[in-house]
């Protein structure tokens, strides 16, 4: 076995997030630092738009926290 692997034991109900969270660090490393940024705005404008209505919000909702969590990884 490897020195720098380590395996850590996550909870089940965690999993979810840590899936998002390696999907936007997989988007940001592919597009880079600066347009994961723009994206992550743009993502987040557009979730709020789809916010607006009802209907929408089904969409928007994990469209804008989709574009935070691509510019939080953009920040760190």
């Amino acid at each position: 076995m490897s020195a720098t692997h380590v395996r850590r034991h996550r909870p089940l109900l965690l999993w979810p997030v840590v899936l998002m969270w390696r999907l936007v660090t997989l988007f940001a490393n592919l597009t880079g630092i600066l347009l994961a940024l723009v994206l992550g705005l743009v993502f987040m404008m557009i979730g709020l738009a789809f916010c607006s209505t009802i209907v929408g919000a089904i969409v928007g909702i994990p469209l804008f926290l989709f574009g935070f969590l691509l510019l939080l990884r953009g920040l760190y």
